[in-house]
């Protein structure tokens, strides 16, 4: 039995944990990756069952800026080395999976990342402030633990005779499979909609059913809700195939003989019920975080679903002090929102952890940057800023830049890439911050791709699209917002429409300061 000491230690070497070693060994930190398999990224290795990503690789664009470039590679790791860019493996616009699991693989011996392979942890304790972590006959020593494990399982809804359905992870990928038959697909997210898609030429039948409508992204701006390339079974919907979307609540499944039946009641047809009957029905519901490996001593709370883990502004623990989560299991401060729940924006939340725990641990200070008490400067650099990142284009609505006045100096100190909502609680003391984020905008109207249009400066805060909004901030409360219009090639740059909007709304905030 060996026993090993470090400060930080990372469960799973998937995307996220391959990510923050990364950082973590350029930080010269002492770490070590636990991962359960003998080879990166074990979920990919299985899902997407039908073996085709849904994050974007759009490889040819007009911009050289490889900052800029990355708004649009929703796979690679952010890392210093050009030949291990997710685009040099694959330039299909929606790659497939295997050619992510070879490029994580080629990534963590690119950079010889501290992994260690076939060493699946059986429990995470905590005793005396510190964590111990038991891997078979190994016990590890660390004062944080950053778990990263993703999902641990399926979501199985609480459906009476739930058990008799074929799960997602289970079922038969070859259409074929399904030739002539009636199938029910439980759930309706990307999961179901992959599945239907891949049934919809050889099934007699299609039904895909949960209680609550279809959410498409192009609607909530949301990667993770259905997206536009699974239209053909929407069309086939409405084109009245008998294939169909189905609002309802399964209230029970049973089987005589070979066919299934299901009891359901319509949850948008003022209680109408109806029995079904189908030859397949295949649950694709989702997954769930596991907390099997956590002894009491550090169990961690769930966020309201009941699926992922509850995390304070800074991605730790609710609940237990020092266990961090990366990953998919970070995104309940943004859940259904911004992209923390994949590669293109957990990679960016990944990088500030890594300075967030180098300042907690290390006492290493947070990096900022300096910029001269004048609001044409300010405004100048806040327009840099979302002209080039790409961590605020990808976690729109999330991450931020913290502009802090400081009197004292008189300057203001930068701050980039941080959770709003940290640093709004950070900097409650302060007489005046600024945050500047990426949003959508208004949510009212009919048809996404037809919207009314207001091209004045002075209407910006009715953009649609995404743009830039600036808030102010006193002692933690917000006292003022100012929008800038939006922008077809997001280039926020025009005098008339962008810059000089912003240093009046600059130069009035810190008049009122002075």
């Amino acid at each position: 039995m060996a026993e090993h000491t470090h400060r930080y230690l990372i469960i799973g070497a998937g995307p996220a944990g391959l990510q923050l070693s990364y950082y973590l060994q350029r930080a010269g930190a002492d770490y070590v990756t636990l991962e359960r398999t003998e080879a990166p990224g074990a979920f990919f290795r299985t899902y997407p069952r039908h073996r085709r990503l849904i994050s974007l690789n759009k490889v040819h664009t007009v911009e050289e800026e490889p900052e800029i470039k990355l708004r649009w590679d929703w796979n690679s790791l952010l890392n210093d080395d050009p030949e291990l860019m997710f685009p040099r493996y694959s330039s299909e616009y929606l790659p497939g999976a295997d050619d992510l699991v070879r490029y994580l693989a080629d990534f963590q011996r690119g950079h010889r990342l501290n992994v260690s392979f076939n060493t699946p942890v059986d429990r995470v304790a905590k005793v005396d402030g510190r964590f111990v972590v038991t891997a078979g006959e190994d016990t590890y020593h660390a004062e944080c633990v950053i778990v990263a494990i993703g999902w641990g399982g399926p979501n199985i809804p609480d459906i009476p005779g739930i058990e008799l359905a074929t799960g997602y992870e289970d079922m038969e990928v070859d259409g074929t499979a399904y030739t002539g038959q009636r199938v029910l697909i439980i759930g309706k997210g990307n999961s179901a909609f992959e599945t239907a898609q891949a049934v919809l030429p050889h099934a007699a039948i299609v039904h895909l059913a949960s209680p609550h409508p279809v959410r498409l992204a192009w609607n909530s701006k949301h990667p993770g809700d259905v997206r536009g390339q699974y239209g053909a079974f929407l069309d086939s919907y409405w084109f009245k195939t008998l294939h169909g979307v189905l609002e309802c609540d399964i209230n029970r499944l049973w089987r005589e003989g070979d066919t299934y039946k299901a009891a359901i009641t319509y949850t948008l047809a003022e209680g109408e019920q109806a029995l079904l009957e189908y030859d397949t029905v295949i649950r694709c519901t989702g997954f769930t975080m596991s907390r099997a490996i956590f002894d009491e001593s550090c169990l961690p709370d769930l966020a309201a679903n009941g699926r992922i883990p509850a995390i304070r502004p800074d991605w730790q623990s609710a609940n237990v002090d020092g266990l961090y989560f990366a990953g998919t299991l970070m995104q309940a401060r943004d859940l259904k929102r911004a992209s923390s729940a994949f590669i293109d924006g957990f990679r960016y939340n990944l990088r500030t952890m890594t300075a967030l725990l180098a300042e907690r641990y290390e006492g290493v200070p947070f990096e900022t940057r300096q910029i001269e008490l004048d609001h044409e400067k300010l405004g100048a650099t806040m327009l840099d800023r979302v002209n080039w990142s790409s961590a605020l284009w990808t976690q729109f609505e999330y991450l931020c830049d913290a502009y802090v006045l400081d009197r004292t100096t008189g300057n203001i100190r930068l701050y980039q890439d941080l959770p709003e909502d940290y640093a709004v609680a950070r900097f409650a003391e302060e007489a005046e911050l600024f945050t500047v984020t990426l949003r959508w905008g208004r949510q009212d109207y009919g048809d996404v791709f037809a919207i009314q249009r207001h091209p004045s400066p002075e209407m910006a805060h009715d953009s649609a699209f995404l743009h830039p909004v600036i808030r102010s901030w006193r002692h933690g409360e917000q006292v003022a917002e100012r929008h800038l219009l939006e922008d077809l090639l997001a280039t926020w740059r025009n005098p008339v429409r962008h810059v000089e909007p912003l240093y009046a709304f600059l130069a009035e905030r810190l008049a009122e300061t002075s």
